[in-house]
């Protein structure tokens, strides 16, 4: 897998459709202190140990260094920033019985705003799976010979058996 990069002071955030998943009680905000360790046990219980890992060290920044969409106290997603290294994106995840419509885009979208009003001009998306969506997304292009990147001397930890 590739990264990507994005020029945040090209960044366009489709504010209608944020708008419009409000109405729908769809909200994207920074997580309360109270939230994130139930934040980090719900993705270490959907996605990898390593994800939860960089989640818990983005959310537990201050400010926190990311958002959540929540729908009726139902966290439906997230995304972080500046867990693996400073000025890069991710992890980002949306709950799978509510991908497709337009949660995670709009997670990318407004958390990479976060990163410009933070001063960011640029933004690492770190490998990626799909340079599609951030390509169509947010802009983002690859950069050549970035693979394996900052994980290629990244530790092989396995789940000890207890």
């Amino acid at each position: 897998m590739t990264d990507m990069l994005v020029k945040l002071y090209d960044l366009a955030v489709d504010w209608p459709t944020v708008m419009a998943h409000q109405q729908q009680g769809i909200h994207y905000r920074q997580p309360l202190g109270a939230e994130v360790d139930a934040i980090v046990q719900w993705v270490g219980d959907r996605f990898s140990a390593g994800w939860r890992s960089e989640v818990a060290v983005a959310l537990r920044q201050r400010p926190p260094r990311g958002l959540i969409a929540v729908q009726e106290g139902d966290l439906l997603g997230f995304a972080c920033y500046d867990a693996a290294a400073l000025g890069l994106f991710g992890p980002m995840a949306v709950a799978e019985p509510h991908r497709g419509r337009g949660i995670g885009r709009l997670l990318l979208q407004l958390t990479l705003d976060q990163m410009r009003t933070a001063g960011y001009a640029y933004a690492v998306i770190g490998w990626v799976s799909s340079e599609a969506f951030y390509a169509k997304n947010v802009g983002a292009i690859p950069i050549p010979n970035s693979r394996p990147g900052l994980w290629q001397t990244a530790l092989k930890i396995s789940p000890s058996s207890s």
